[in-house]
Parts: C-alpha cells; structure tokens; sequence
C-alpha cells in the first residue's frame, strides 16, 4: 500500500506546469543538491487556496513529495495548508526512508515558502475569529511558552515569525530573526499543532534599522537598533498579518505590561525587573497596544523555564538567550560596519578635553560614550569616552566626573500624555530610572525636548533613545543628541 501511493504520486503530473500569473511561489532546493521542488499557489480573498501548480527536479522522492504537497493543500484555507510538515508529508506518501527525507524537507519548505509570500502580500487570509489569536514565534522559550498559555486558555494559536536578515558572516543559530530561526519557529509550531507563517521583512529591515545604524556610527553616535525595529517595522507587520489571518491579537513573548489611563493604554514595566523590556517597546505607538498582548506580564525567567520544561519543550528550555543585536549575532561589530558600511580603519587622536592628544585609535567608530574598557590609554584615573568626533576622527576621554550629565536634549521626541507628568527617564536599557522632568510640552511630536536630571548619569550616549516615563508608565521617547 505504502508503494503504492508513491507510486500514484510518482506518476502524478497532473499540476505540473508554469505557474499562473498572481500566483505565489515558492521553491527550495536547486544546485547544491541536485533536487529542486516549486509550488505556486492561487489565493482567493478570503483564504483559500484555488489551485495548485508544481515544478520538480531530481529524484522521484522529490518529484513524488512535491505532487503530495500539491494534493494535501489543493482546495484548502492557507491556515490549514500552514500546519504541514514533513511528517504530515512522510505520512501522505505512505513513508520514506530515512535516506529521503529529505525530499519531504524540501518540497515542506517550497510550501512555506509560497505561504511566505501570501502572508506578505494583503489579502485577507480568513474572516475574523474571537478564539484566534497570533503569537510572535522566534524559536525561543519565551514566545513558546506564549504560545502554550494561550492554547491552554482554549484560544485557536497561529505562529507568525519574521526574517529581517540574512548574512552568511551571522551565526544563525544566535539570531533570532535568521532563516535557521524561522526554521527552528516553524518547527517548534508544528510541535504545537499549530500553523505557522513567516514574513519577510529583510528589504525594510536594511533600510530602516541597519542603514540607520551604520549611519549613526559613521556620524559619531550610537543608534539602538532594537527600539527602531520594535517601533517601526516587524510588531506592526505582524498585527497586520494577525488581523489578515482573523486574530484578535498578536501576542509576544516580551516581558512588559499593558496599562490603561484615563486616555487609553501604556506601556509600562514587568513584573521581573531583571528581565523587564519595555524599554526596547518604547517606540511603540499606543494605538498599536490595543492590539497587542504580553502573557509573560507576571512572570519570571525561571517560571517561564519551567513551563516550557513540563510541556515537554525541555530542549527550548534549556535554550541560551541571545546577547547580541540580530544582524551582528558571531560577528564583531568592527567587521560588520566595515563590510556593511565602508567604515574602515583610520587612525585619529584620542584627546583629553582641553585637546591633549593622550594616544591613538582605529577609528572613532569603534567607541561609545561612557566607555571604560579598550580606550588604549593608561591613566592614574579611571578614563572614559567622553566624545566622538567623526569629522576630526577624534576621541575625548576623562573622568567620570567630566562624563556625568545632569542635563540631556533629545530630538524626534515624541509625549503620548503632558510633559508635566513625566517624573523619570530610562537612558539606557539596563539602567535604573532615574528622577527627571522635562520642559514645558504638550502632546504629540517635538523637535527637541529638554530632559532635567535630579541626578547626574554617567554616559549619556548620543543615539540612544531616552524613555520618558511617568511612574511605571512610558509616556514618551527621544533620541539623545550630542
């Protein structure tokens, strides 16, 4: 029996053929292995999927998987096409032998592929659902455990993972927005039992973030990436495709909260401070919060640890944290800007601030203000970066004395409630609120604001954003300028 529906698929050749206009395309495989599957899908409004064409290359494992695929999702809604994979595959053909499996993995990510591109494009993808609801799936423990809290509420999980780089300098594995990310998502879904898509939000990702962080290195600053990101680019995606899709919201695996005022909702901090990252959703704009939702709110690390362990997610458990920004993951900074941007070495003064040249550098690119370690220079104090200067390729170190600020500007402020309620500012992601007022201003965006420390703050980065906040609640946010 299992020969025979390889062979009915072998012989199946009834899809093949070019794939129509406004189909979407997917394909994997080709010259490094020899095999190539192709499936372009015809999406309706609404979900589903009106036919099938495939193309194959290789072996007939290949051609056989790449026919059953076709046949599996063929007159299906794109949420349950999302659900398949490779054992779902093995098992319509009847199974594989351990030596073409592979064949299954190939014509399972041509699918996902395909899906990848209707996910991009705006088709509404099913009619809206009370029970659904999208979850941001990185492949770690803390958006699996997300997904597990809302199934077990009773609600109907879709997994959304967003690629924004890929970089063959990049160890994958430690990037959370890869494609050995999105991989490890979608299986990780499919462990769930619930379908997955992905976006592809490489193009914009480049040309908002990393362009922007490459420039701001070139002039002299340190942008944040993270909070650009956030902001900007992939949570509202997603939302978008979670309302395409028929959920009521796209919950993440952040830890952070969700409060309401008299004017409507906030971010504001988790439970766990030690893990609180509302600081990097800053740039969240409110009326995006309404469709979104934290389920790790009250939670710590170790309780979300042991929630993925009794799941039986015991490998994603033990799962190490990435340290480092998604496009830098295994690759130094220097060489990323020098591959990326054209920032080179070049040799420059590191000076004292009434000018003294007290040794050399690489190039100011290389420092951040508030820097301690690596400066090149020894002192009987402790020195710090104080300044770059990117038209002079200047350094300025000194005390921490010097470094201390009790005033900081901002620029492309934004306040989603009165100045006079801000009463702290969070300058860097770890660092402590610290008390602070900022000058008269209403709602809405500002040029520049003025922020008044009740202490001073050593390192005030050019870059980095200031959160402005009001108790525990974020009000506002700006851009740190020299």
């Amino acid at each position: 029996m299992e020969r025979e529906l390889f062979e009915h698929y072998l012989r199946d050749e009834s899809r093949y053929g070019p794939a129509p206009d406004g189909a979407f395309t997917g394909a994997a495989g080709g010259a490094a292995c020899g095999d190539l599957s192709r499936i372009s899908l015809v999406v309706a409004e609404g979900g589903r999927i009106e036919s099938v064409t495939v193309d194959s290359e290789g072996c007939g494992a290949t051609k056989a998987t790449t026919a059953a695929v076709a046949e599996m999702v063929d007159g299906s809604l794109v949420l349950e096409a999302a659900l398949i994979d490779i054992d779902s595959v093995d098992e319509e053909i009847g199974g594989l032998t351990p030596a073409k499996r592979h064949a299954a993995q190939l014509a399972t990510d041509a699918l996902h592929r395909a899906l990848q591109a209707v996910a991009s494009s705006p088709l509404n993808l099913s009619r809206p659902s009370q029970r659904r609801l999208a979850v941001a799936m990185s492949g770690g423990v803390d958006s699996a455990v997300a997904a597990l809290l809302a199934r077990e509420e009773g609600a109907e999980v879709v997994g959304i993972t967003v690629k924004l780089w890929t970089d063959p300098e990049t160890d994958g594995a430690k990037a959370c927005c890869s494609p050995e990310a999105v991989l490890g998502a979608r299986a990780l879904a499919h462990q769930l039992g619930i379908p997955h898509f992905t976006l592809d939000l490489e193009e914009d990702f480049r040309r908002r973030v990393v362009d922007r962080f490459i420039g701001g290195y070139a002039e002299g600053s340190t942008p944040n990436p993270c909070i650009l990101c956030n902001g900007e680019v992939r949570l509202a995606a997603m939302v978008d495709l979670a309302e395409r899709l028929g959920a009521e919201r796209l919950l993440t695996g952040h830890y952070a909260r969700i409060v309401e005022d008299a004017d409507g909702p906030l971010l504001a901090s988790a439970a766990d401070q030690a893990k609180d990252q509302s600081y990097m959703l800053a740039a969240l704009p409110p009326e995006l919060l309404g469709r979104l939702g934290f389920p790790l709110t009250e939670l710590t690390k170790p309780e979300v640890r042991e929630i993925a362990a009794r799941h039986g997610l015991s490998v994603v458990a033990r799962k190490a944290e990435s340290q480092d920004l998604c496009f830098l993951a295994g690759q130094g900074k220097r060489g990323f800007l020098r591959r990326h941007g054209g920032l080179r070495e070049r040799e420059g003064a590191i000076v004292d601030s009434s000018g003294r040249t007290l040794g050399r550098h690489r190039g100011h690119h290389d420092f951040t203000v508030g820097q301690r370690r690596g400066i090149g220079v020894s002192a009987p104090e402790a020195l710090y970066v104080l300044a770059t200067d990117a038209a002079t390729n200047t350094v300025t170190v000194g005390t921490r004395a010097e470094l201390e600020k009790r005033s900081v500007r901002v620029r492309d402020a934004v306040l989603h409630r009165d100045g006079s309620e801000v009463d702290a500012v969070k300058l860097r992601y770890r660092s402590r609120a610290l008390p602070a007022t900022v000058s008269s201003a209403g709602v809405g965006r500002h040029p520049s604001l003025e922020v008044e420390l009740a202490e001073g703050f050593p390192g005030v980065a050019p870059g980095q954003t200031a959160v402005l906040m009001a108790g525990e609640r974020i009000v506002g946010h700006g851009t740190i300028t020299a």
